[in-house]
């Protein structure tokens, strides 16, 4: 089995190998509290919960909060969890984000702490497990806030953490996440001039993170579409209208989409359709066909473009073809999420510190990624800059290349992330405070 590189260990090996004071301040304060990071990791890993049945992870986030001298505020967005302190010095407002909610996956992979959990999803019971790496990030920023309680009395400003329910999405008929906690003023208590956010990635080594400016990762747009025909007999076709056959071909010209109407030298973008579903028997035309599927882009104007078209496509085909359609596109405002764009200057000062915490050679320039987070929906709901980076969590002898992937059940995060992580979200807190938001 791969081995799990003690977080001590890499902590050491960061500051020892960076010019003397380049990465202390950070790592100095966050050794003592590493072996209570990875009690926390594991703990939240062999007890994962589901997006809006977090209940009794946001009791133990809450309480380690208090117990630190946070003003604490729970209940948000169903199991929500803040906590603000507020520094000796006057200086800016920071809002640091982690998510807690774990995913239906059964986990494979072997380890002491390696969850058993079940929960409901979609009326049943499933396996549950921290397969996109919540409980790290958990873990991480109750370290990051730890290490600031203990400066408070010299800390410039003030620092919200956000403890997020349900950034993989809220269940069917139910209202979560980044947009629900936006919804029930979760900024009542502190409006922050800039938010910063991390996630563990299975595509960087550990020791290592990632942070590009713009677009970070892409908006994400569900859309739902029920193709409307006329029943009749497999045997005789021309006595109905075919929703089968109309819903092919929506699914056909919709690919022309990217490829013939978004100008792609611009930004990438991607329609993928991932459920299509129709019929009863095999001679039978059905009634209907049902579709579903989402929209990916990295520009807002290119996004609109995007599912404008896909409206017109389908509209226009399922006409040709007798048939009528019934159209959710987007599924619902609270379904997307728009581009995770990282503020270029806040982005630029933020790098300064990670390369200061971590030395210039463990901080990349990230890839885009065309998967979605509902993160920017906080920036964007008061209108101030956020930065989100990458933390690699790939043990030292695997390939990030071929290493499972975040959401699968063999993902695999080495516990050195824990180190590379809080060490940078903390350098990058306490730069931000001290030199103030402009």
């Amino acid at each position: 089995m791969t081995r799990i590189l003690p977080a001590g260990c890499l902590l050491l090996a960061i500051a020892t190998a960076l010019p003397a004071g380049a990465a202390e301040p950070a790592a100095t304060q966050l050794a003592p509290l590493l072996p209570q990071m990875s009690a926390w990791r594991r703990d939240f890993h062999q007890h994962p919960e589901l997006s809006n049945r977090e209940t009794r992870t946001a009791k133990i986030v809450a309480e380690e909060l208090r117990r630190m001298g946070y003003e604490v505020r729970t209940g948000i967005a169903h199991t929500g969890v803040t906590g603000v302190i507020k520094g000796g010095r006057p200086g800016p407002k920071l809002a640091i984000r982690a998510d807690m909610d774990a995913l239906p996956v059964s986990e494979e992979v072997e380890l002491p702490f390696a969850s058993k959990a079940k929960g409901e999803y979609l009326g049943k019971q499933v396996a549950v497990m921290h397969a996109c790496g919540h409980d790290a990030h958990m873990a991480m920023t109750l370290g990051v806030a730890a290490a600031l309680a203990k400066q408070r009395r010299d800390l410039p400003g003030e620092v919200m953490f956000i403890f997020q329910p349900a950034e993989e999405g809220a269940p069917p008929g139910e209202e979560g996440g980044a947009p629900l906690m936006v919804k029930e003023g979760v900024f009542e208590a502190l409006r922050p001039d800039a938010i910063f956010g991390m996630h563990v990635v299975s595509t960087l080594p550990v020791g290592t993170v990632a942070v590009r400016e713009g677009g970070a990762m892409a908006s994400s747009d569900t859309f739902r579409i029920v193709v409307k025909g006329r029943q009749s007999h497999g045997a005789t076709p021309w006595a109905g209208v075919d929703p089968i056959v109309t819903a092919a071909e929506i699914v056909t010209a919709a690919q022309t989409i990217v490829s013939r109407k978004l100008d792609i030298n611009k930004e990438p973008a991607v329609v993928t359709f991932g459920i299509f579903d129709g019929g009863s028997r095999f001679n039978i035309v059905p009634e209907r066909a049902e579709l579903q599927g989402t929209v990916r882009a990295f520009d807002e104007d290119m996004r609109q473009q995007a599912l404008a078209s896909l409206r017109d496509i389908t509209t226009h085909v399922a006409a040709a073809h007798g048939a009528t359609v019934e159209l959710q596109v987007p599924l619902s405002v609270d379904s997307s999420n728009p581009v995770n764009y990282n503020d270029p200057a806040l982005t630029r000062r933020l790098r300064a510190s990670l390369q200061a915490a971590l030395g210039a050679e463990h901080v990349e320039e990230a890839r885009r990624w065309t998967a979605s987070e509902d993160f920017p929906h906080f920036g964007r709901a008061i209108e101030v800059p956020s930065v989100y980076f990458f933390v690699g969590a790939t043990p030292p002898d695997s390939d990030p290349a071929t290493a499972p992937g975040n959401h699968s059940p063999k993902f695999f995060l080495d516990e050195g992330a824990l180190a590379t992580g809080s060490t940078a979200m903390l350098q990058a807190a306490l730069d931000y405070l001290e030199a103030g938001k402009n």
